[in-house]
């Protein structure tokens, strides 16, 4: 056979697991937790934006 050929009768004997019953799959509920977070962050967002623009003219007057 050269190369980019193939055997037609391997292409129609492809045999495909397809049972879904089976206990081979991840449980994804085995670790579920329940609760919340909160996060106090202690600046405004006046006080954010500035330090924003303090680190981006830092990194700019660097290059």
């Amino acid at each position: 056979m050269g190369f980019g050929s193939y055997d037609e009768s391997e292409q129609e004997s492809q045999d495909y697991d397809a049972d879904l019953d089976d206990d081979n799959g991840v449980n994804t509920e085995e670790n579920s937790h329940e609760g919340s977070v909160d996060f106090e962050i202690g600046a405004s967002n006046d006080e954010l934006l500035d330090r924003l623009q303090d680190i981006k003219d830092d990194g700019q007057s660097e290059t």
